[in-house]
């Protein structure tokens, strides 16, 4: 009963206290801390080349187009995903494709674009983000895989890419099962 009380009168102070404090969320008066989209982007001056030259790459890579994908990468492009540790060179993604090649047949893409530039700070430059849906089939499992990628694009080259899509879906609809670790 003493236990009760004392943990009462603990929540009705802590209570108390919370209610006649005042808070304050926000220091209105730093004007630095107020962002406006219109500050870090702005419309890309080259939307409809920069648009084209991300689409023409998803074209030739799942068509099978090595010589044209490749030639649409910047020497020092860089690729990230569907991990934030996974990262890859023109030449790695390339090579990546070559052997997706070899296991898929029916490949087909389908997605939508949309670009924009970003005006300042660590990301400055023309950006294209591309949403859809990658098909092929995969020892005779039609496999369809959502994903999301975003491309920076610099004198006509697409020189970052990070992507992202669910590796697990795939795994899962080529029948592969998840065994947890033996514990004992």
């Amino acid at each position: 009963m003493k236990k009760t009380n004392i943990a009462c009168l603990a929540l009705a102070s802590l209570l108390f206290i919370i209610s006649s404090t005042n808070v304050q969320a926000q220091n209105t008066d730093v004007k630095s801390a107020v962002y406006h989209q219109k500050d870090y982007i702005g419309e890309n001056p080259t939307a409809d080349q920069d648009l084209k030259i991300f689409a023409d790459y998803e074209n030739a890579c799942v068509s099978g187009d090595s010589v044209k994908a490749r030639s649409l990468l910047a020497d020092d492009y860089k690729g990230y995903g569907p991990g934030p540790s996974d990262s890859t060179t023109a030449e790695q993604v390339m090579n990546w494709w070559s052997q997706n090649y070899k296991t898929q047949s029916n490949r087909k893409v389908n997605f939508v674009e949309e670009t924009y530039r970003v005006i300042k700070g660590d990301y400055k430059g023309n950006w294209v983000a591309m949403w859809g849906e990658y098909d092929c089939t995969i020892n005779g499992k039609d496999i369809r895989v959502p994903f999301q990628s975003t491309a920076q694009i610099t004198n006509g080259k697409i020189n970052f890419t990070t992507s992202y899509w669910d590796n697990w879906s795939v795994y899962q609809a080529l029948g592969y099962t998840l065994t947890p670790p033996n514990t004992n």
